[in-house]
């Protein structure tokens, strides 16, 4: 989701154009597949897409490609939750003729448009006050391990005391704002989108797949403005026959373990804790602090 504050205003698309021009197909395949996996999986996708190619020897492929990428993901959970839309949508358009503002598609409508306002104002005040955000220390390794640390720790936490006996139907506005308000903290990369409402979700003591349900349909709005704005800008610069090949695979292979991961997790939370992502975060907060140390990696 770091993605989001260079696509949110997209000043300088230039440079990372010309990044995403580099990438090979093999590298756009890989990157690929580690975006749509761990998208939605509360694992964080902008650590790993900085941290996977950094250490193949790629180095960073930029915000811009990322972001690009990302269009795979939004494609994928359209597909897999456009009943849910469709309901929404509907139903809200009905609540607002019959001025039933008490049901439950209107509360969703309205849940996610003002859950999505904290990571638009929240990236467009870190873009307007820290115009080179993408190249701080937040983005360095070493942050993003400490991150994924905390994050996971959050993760234990929300496990242990949530109560999880609140269904998706039970959802309400307030939800919404708050995991809303969770979301933008996926701004700093390590923490995760899905991780960050995920864990705030079940804090508020929903149940894991109505948590994981409506993380996703938050995700929509915001994953679907940095993809789309960071594609105007490449196809504005002119990309390369390389760069739009590296985008279609690295889009296609995104879109194909996005809408995979999702169907897993899904079925996962339904019968299962969230304890092997807790273990997982930490091991790879803790592996990344371990390669830093050992002089393995650089904190680029």
């Amino acid at each position: 989701m770091i993605a989001l504050l260079d696509a949110l205003l997209a000043q300088t698309p230039a440079a990372d154009v010309s990044g995403s021009a580099q990438i090979n197909l093999v590298q756009a395949l890989v990157l690929g597949i580690v975006q749509g996996l761990t998208e939605f999986l509360p694992i964080s996708s902008s650590a790993h897409l900085k941290v996977v190619p950094v250490a193949l020897g790629w180095g960073d492929p930029g915000v811009a490609y990322t972001a690009v990428i990302q269009l795979g993901s939004i494609i994928a959970v359209l597909w897999y939750f456009w009943k849910d839309l469709t309901n929404i949508t509907v139903g809200a358009v009905e609540a607002v003729v019959q001025r039933n503002y008490k049901s439950h598609e209107f509360q969703m409508a309205v849940a996610l448009v003002l859950g999505t306002i904290p990571i638009v104002f929240f990236g467009l005040l870190i873009k307007a006050l820290v115009p080179d955000f993408d190249k701080s220390p937040l983005r360095s390794l070493a942050s993003i391990a400490i991150a994924s640390i905390v994050m996971s720790l959050l993760l234990a936490i929300a496990e242990k005391i949530g109560k999880r006996n609140r269904t998706y139907e039970k959802l309400t506005v307030l939800d919404g704002i708050l995991m809303g308000l969770a979301q933008a903290i996926a701004l700093i990369p390590g923490c995760s989108r899905s991780g960050s409402t995920l864990t705030a979700g079940l804090f508020m003591g929903l149940e894991r797949p109505a948590a994981a349900r409506f993380s996703f349909l938050l995700g929509i709005p915001a994953i679907t403005l940095a993809g789309l704005v960071e594609l105007k800008g490449n196809l504005g610069q002119g990309i390369g026959d390389a760069g739009v090949a590296a985008l279609i695979v690295g889009t296609i292979s995104s879109f194909l373990f996005s809408y995979l991961s999702i169907a897993w997790l899904m079925k996962f939370l339904q019968t299962q804790k969230t304890w092997i992502f807790v273990l997982y975060r930490l091991a790879f907060g803790v592996a990344i602090l371990t390669a830093l140390a050992g002089g393995a990696v650089k904190n680029a």
